[in-house]
């Protein structure tokens, strides 16, 4: 074959150069560069609403468990999320689903209780705030714990 027929060939005949891969490939770690820090942040707060979530059926089973109870807390007190516990079993009786991974803790004094979670995928370097939660029901709402939230 002649120099002349190598220059004359078809261009559907041509591959890819490897300027033209290299392209292709740096398009695609960037792409992967932006969208990795998006998804694990959206992961995290997935577990920051699995927490809210927990404290929130916890206080509704509080609640419910408190109706039958004439207002009394005091049968849960110190609930957690071990299932052989007598007070988190109280809890599940008035509806409270175990969250994965969420540990709930339970204190009661009087007529008020506090409801902790804790995530333990939220336990990275340096912690996020939700990693424990606390739910009072003086707040009544799901808040980042700090010294004055029970």
């Amino acid at each position: 074959m002649s120099m002349k027929k190598l220059g004359n060939r078809d261009r559907t005949d041509r591959g890819f150069t490897l300027i033209e891969l290299l392209v292709v490939i740096l398009i695609i770690a960037i792409l992967a560069a932006i969208a990795i820090p998006i998804f694990l942040n959206q992961r995290k707060k997935s577990y920051v609403a699995q927490s809210q979530s927990a404290l929130k059926n916890a206080a509704t089973a509080i609640e419910s468990y408190s109706i039958e109870t004439g207002g009394d807390f005091t049968g849960i007190d110190g609930a957690d999320s071990v299932a052989n516990n007598a007070a988190y079993q109280l809890l599940s009786a008035n509806g409270y689903k175990k969250a994965q991974d969420v540990q709930i803790t339970v204190a009661v004094s009087g007529l008020i209780y506090c409801v902790t979670a804790t995530h333990p995928n939220l336990n990275g370097s340096p912690p996020d705030p939700w990693y424990v939660a606390t739910y009072s029901s003086n707040i009544g709402s799901p808040v980042v714990t700090d010294a004055d939230a029970c």
